[in-house]
């Protein structure tokens, strides 16, 4: 009688030590469902409303730039935090199988690419904010550590969907894998955009576009690993 309550109560706990840390996974996977749209739409909410801004012509992150620009650099800081979060939920909920290591090394490259993002601020251009010179302008020390770091962290996002294409395909998952790998190369083509357009407007819709893709995918992603979240996994 004992023992069969010491195993029973040895089960319990297994139980609830797995629930437990399916409940940390979900967690860190939610922070991967919000981190796209409160990106977006703290972004749109700028763009639509600040003094000379146009969506056709001015990247996002030139919202970083005037009186206001504080809002933007803590737009980008806290999509870094959310990304990151997903990124180690991502290794939680992938363990083990292919891209287990990879994927989420990827997504904590793209969130480091953010902060760096956050952190160096890029320079004024295309007339933004109001008063700034026509054109691309001169670029600072801390306008090209913007520019690589950012470089950086969509190439790392990039790769993420290849890897995670590869997962599902391992899966026998097609739809995902095509998805995944779709989403991967959209996204190549408008960063391809951005940075060969010259400030045209078509590229700097291209890459907006690209970057609703982007973050839809992680959305989508996270979205379907927080439903296939286990017990004792991770």
């Amino acid at each position: 009688m004992i023992e069969q309550r010491t195993r029973s109560t040895s089960r319990a706990a297994h139980r609830e030590a797995r629930d437990r840390e399916t409940g940390v996974t979900r967690s860190l996977l939610g922070y991967g469902v919000i981190a796209g749209p409160v990106f977006i739409a703290v972004a749109l909410a700028q763009a639509l409303t600040r003094d000379g801004f146009d969506l056709t012509r001015h990247a996002w992150s030139l919202l970083a730039n005037g009186d206001l620009g504080w809002i933007q650099i803590t737009n980008f800081l806290a999509a870094a935090a959310t990304t990151m979060a997903c990124a180690a939920g991502l290794r939680r909920a992938l363990a083990p199988g292919r891209g287990a290591t990879w994927a989420p090394r990827l997504v904590g490259g793209y969130g480091a690419g953010l902060l760096a993002s956050g952190v160096f601020r890029a320079d004024p251009a295309m007339g933004f904010p109001v008063g700034t010179p026509e054109g691309p302008g001169a670029v600072s020390w801390h306008g090209a550590l913007h520019l690589a770091g950012g470089t950086a962290g969509f190439l790392c996002l990039i790769g993420a969907c290849f890897v995670i294409a590869h997962r599902f395909a391992g899966e026998n998952r097609p739809g995902w894998a095509l998805y995944s790998r779709l989403s991967g190369v959209l996204f190549l083509v408008s960063f391809a955009a951005i940075a060969s357009g010259g400030g045209a407007a078509w590229a700097t819709v291209t890459f907006i576009a690209g970057i609703l893709i982007s973050w839809g995918w992680l959305s989508a992603l996270s979205i379907h690993l927080y439903r296939r979240a286990e017990p004792g996994r991770g």
